[in-house]
């Protein structure tokens, strides 16, 4: 999605989106070409900042955190497959 939607759907201004692309708590693949997943992380910081009041010290913290269990989970999952799959191995 461009820009001006990610904006609208994500309810953040453009200055809240130039500093997270500064900080890298979002990185989009291509320049102001933004995926669900991106939209979903930037919903994730929302609900940090907004709802938790997770101060901007804390929210790359946690970022990088829930990126370690996304990261574990995938890597269990491909050990599970390749356990049950007798092609493997």
């Amino acid at each position: 999605m461009q820009r001006h939607e990610f904006l609208m759907h994500a309810e953040i201004e453009g200055e809240a989106l130039e500093v997270w692309l500064e900080e890298g708590w979002i990185s989009p693949p291509e320049a102001d070409r933004f995926s669900d997943v991106d939209l979903a992380r930037a919903r994730l910081i929302c609900d940090l900042q907004r709802g938790l009041g997770v101060n901007d010290e804390a929210v790359p913290i946690i970022l990088h955190l829930l990126d370690q269990v996304h990261g574990l989970r995938r890597m269990i999952a491909e050990a599970r497959r390749r356990a049950t799959d007798p092609q493997d191995g």
